[in-house]
């Protein structure tokens, strides 16, 4: 049998936001006991949810879920961090026993974490957290030529658009994007670097940490991977080239949930990074996201700042994992409550 492919079909079903229900939210949010404008993003975040699912009040977001995405870098071999990429399996497993950061912030707000094997080196094992979905053993390096091939880069988009699916039909109301990969900070930065057109100095972090002639390294090493490309070059070519398999896994996750109009909780650079390529395919699949936080990367601030997202939480951040997606999520499902349990000043029997 014959199965259709998921892109295309996802990318048919993504629709703007709903605009007269905005246009409703937007004056529920006018007749609350407030002054106007008081609740500053709350307000715009309530807004951006009645769009997304086209009715005011949107519904209230009780079930939440983080999808961390987990792959290896070839790029680690080019001397990028001082991290061996047998991390990203160990910490794999460090998910599966909810020891990880982001299995107690997710837990905290009442959420579930989820960890995607879709291109670690090593064997994993699948369980009801942890599910198997590997692409392929780990990127090339990214230093020497292509990072995948256009058709894995697909693949691996497809397997983010068919995780998105199983969560919604799982009952999740929010998604909210995870990663786990040594090295994808310098994929990150080679995407954001391409897509926003700023030099790599400008757009290349520490990452988890390095010193100052790691970092001149690294960003060397971004400025040649993202010279190798057309300034018009197709959004999956460039994913091929310079990014991650959890990149393009997030990229379908995005576009998964955007089809189904579930909105979804960015993390960090990563996250961001991904978002970019998900603008460049389906600018309308943005207006479906949330700005987590905002990490101190820099190329975080970059891509935040063209994807247009206002991050809900500044922190200092920079850990990944979903960590600053989990964190954020309650003022999310909090902008939902204001909508729908809040007094009018009619209500209220207060002249407003």
């Amino acid at each position: 049998m014959t199965t259709e492919p998921l892109l295309p079909a996802a990318l048919a079903a993504i629709r703007p936001l709903d605009a007269p229900a905005m246009e409703a939210a937007r004056r529920r949010q006018a007749e609350l006991t407030k002054p106007a404008g008081s609740l500053g993003v709350l307000e715009d975040a309530s807004v951006r949810l009645a769009g997304i699912h086209g009715t005011c009040p949107p519904p209230y977001p009780d079930e939440f879920v983080v999808a961390v995405f987990a792959a290896d870098h070839g790029v680690v071999a080019s001397g990028v961090t001082p991290w061996p990429q047998e991390v990203t399996g160990a910490m794999v497993e460090n998910f599966r026993r909810g020891g990880a950061a982001v299995n107690v912030l997710a837990a905290e707000a009442g959420g579930t974490v989820v960890v995607v094997d879709i291109g670690v080196v090593g064997d994993v094992d699948e369980d009801a957290v942890v599910w198997s979905r590997k692409v392929r053993r780990g990127t090339a390096d990214l230093a020497h030529g292509p990072a995948m091939s256009r058709t894995e880069a697909e693949q691996a988009i497809e397997v983010g658009i068919g995780v998105a699916a199983e969560l919604v039909d799982a009952g999740y109301g929010v998604i909210a994007t995870g990663d786990m990969g040594i090295g994808n900070t310098t994929a990150s930065a080679c995407l954001v670097a391409h897509f926003t057109g700023l030099p790599a100095e400008e757009v290349t972090g520490p990452g988890t940490g390095v010193d100052d002639a790691t970092l001149k390294h690294k960003t060397d090493l971004v400025a040649g991977a993202v010279g190798r490309l057309a300034e018009d070059a197709d959004p999956i070519d460039v994913l091929a080239e310079v990014g991650g398999l959890e990149h393009a896994g997030l990229v379908g996750l995005v576009l998964g949930a955007a089809s189904r109009r579930v909105p979804v909780v960015l993390d960090g650079v990563i996250a961001g990074a991904a978002a970019l390529v998900v603008r460049a395919l389906a600018p309308d699949a943005v207006d479906h996201c949330f700005a987590g936080h905002r990490s101190t990367e820099p190329g975080h601030h970059a891509a935040l700042a063209l994807l247009g997202l206002r991050p809900l939480v500044e922190l200092d951040l920079r850990l990944g994992e979903g960590t600053g997606a989990a964190l954020a999520f309650p003022l999310v499902r909090a902008s939902a409550a204001v909508l729908r349990d809040m007094a009018t000043f009619d209500d209220a029997g207060i002249g407003s």
